[in-house]
């Protein structure tokens, strides 16, 4: 499952029920283990910037900072302050020395956010700094040195934009050391009643509100729904419907969709049918707090048992966690 605490975030907290996305948390696993730079592939709001911070949080990096960079649209001169620092009085307004990215992420991580929407010459500035490592403060001859670990990620074909000549094939061999592909949410109907249940059951918390279950039909509404935006619009759709809900329990007249989702093109529009959906046939309870009992009971069961690694790994008290689990109808077996 995904977990929205960022900043502490690890690859062991984060559970699926889909191949190709367990698939992309083992090589997750894989990466983190090593230095070798990591290349994230996926659809706009599939948490690429999520998993990289996992990434570096599960490294030996951890203590060392995480440092995130995105060079579309900048201007020459503040493309290379920005990734290289400058000194004092290099540029007009220039009133002190200042750190780059590759400097502040020394040690730790450096992530390169949308990297195929980066200017030749961010790209051509990158590789030199990444094959050399050594870069110039912008306004000095001094070379400095950056330990730092490269992951970047974008939501483009990297090997269509080298064949267009929009990106260099040796930056590419660079950055893609191991690759990593987040599958779109419409493409993993497994995960998404858990994905539900969080989400909604952090957005009643944030909001101060007690919604503890959803209708049927709204549920159903839920998990038909493609979700273009991938965990993003998930996110914040939920957050909408706990608004809207003035009750317990979330109606169908409560879920409302961004209309500009909606295409006709079927690889945006492809809706999830209850089919797509492995449940056993009897498991017909739809309610919020039946979701996060099965959520639990499932992320028991990758700690042995512990109460208290699970209790850690959602992110909630002991107390919490067997509140939840005592909820509704008995314990959750």
């Amino acid at each position: 499952m995904v977990s929205h605490r960022l900043f502490t975030l690890q690859i062991k907290d984060l559970f699926t029920a889909n191949k190709g996305m367990d698939r992309c948390l083992k090589l997750a696993a894989l990466a983190a283990a090593s230095d070798v730079p990591a290349l994230v592939l996926g659809e706009t709001g599939t948490g690429k910037t999520l998993l990289a911070q996992a990434i570096h949080n599960s490294s030996k990096r951890a203590r060392g900072a995480f440092i995130s960079f995105n060079a579309s649209a900048m201007s020459d001169t503040l493309l290379e302050s920005q990734l290289f620092g400058h000194e004092r009085g290099a540029f007009t307004g220039a009133q002190k020395a200042v750190k780059g990215k590759f400097e502040l992420a020394d040690a730790g991580t450096l992530f390169f956010d949308e990297v195929a929407d980066m200017s030749p010459l961010a790209q051509a500035k990158i590789l030199r700094a990444i094959e050399y490592g050594q870069f110039e403060r912008l306004g000095s001859e001094r070379p400095l040195h950056s330990n730092a670990r490269i992951i970047s990620a974008t939501n483009l074909n990297l090997r269509q934009a080298i064949r267009n000549g929009k990106f260099r094939e040796d930056l590419y061999h660079r950055l893609a050391g191991l690759t990593l592909h987040i599958p779109p949410l419409r493409d993993r109907p497994e995960d998404l009643p858990g994905l539900i249940a969080v989400e909604l059951d952090s957005a009643a918390r944030a909001a101060g509100k007690n919604v503890t279950s959803i209708h049927s039909s709204a549920m159903r509404m839920l998990l038909d729904y493609a979700w273009p935006g991938n965990l993003r619009e998930l996110h914040h759709t939920l957050r909408s419907i706990v608004l809207l809900t003035d009750g317990h329990e979330v109606l169908p007249e409560h879920v409302a969709f961004d209309p500009e989702s909606y295409s006709n093109d079927d690889t945006t529009a492809a809706r999830v049918t209850s089919a797509d959906i492995p449940a056993p046939a009897q498991d017909r309870d739809l309610s919020l707090s039946h979701a996060i009992r099965k959520h639990i009971v499932y992320v028991l069961s990758q700690c042995d048992g512990s109460q208290r690694q699970a209790a850690r790994m959602l992110g909630i008290s002991r107390s919490r966690l067997a509140r939840h689990l005592k909820a509704g109808n008995g314990a959750a077996t």
